[in-house]
C-alpha cells in the first residue's frame, strides 16, 4: 500500500497524501469518508495486483470508519 500512496501529491488537498510512511497518521470518520473516495480513483490507476488488493482492504477499513461516528483509523508507520 505504501507504494501506491507514495504516488500521491503530499501538498494537495487529498487526505491520503497525509499518510506518513514513517510516522503514525490518524483519520477521523469525516476524513475517512473523503479518503475512501480517493482510494477508488487510486485503485483504478493501480497496475500492481498486490497494491490493488491492499487498496481494496484499505477501502473497507475507511468505509467502516466513515460509517461509525466517533471512530478513528490509525496508520502505523515504520
Amino acid at each position: 500500500m505504501a507504494g501506491a500512496l507514495n504516488t500521491l501529491d503530499r501538498t494537495g488537498s487529498g487526505k491520503l497524501g497525509w499518510v506518513d510512511p514513517y510516522g503514525d497518521t490518524l483519520f477521523n470518520e469525516q476524513e475517512a469518508q473523503v479518503a475512501r473516495q480517493e482510494v477508488a480513483a487510486l485503485t483504478q490507476r493501480c497496475t500492481d495486483e498486490q497494491q490493488k488488493a491492499a487498496l481494496l482492504d484499505l477501502a473497507e477499513l475507511l468505509e467502516a470508519c466513515a460509517a461509525t461516528p466517533g471512530s478513528y483509523l490509525w496508520f502505523m508507520g515504520d
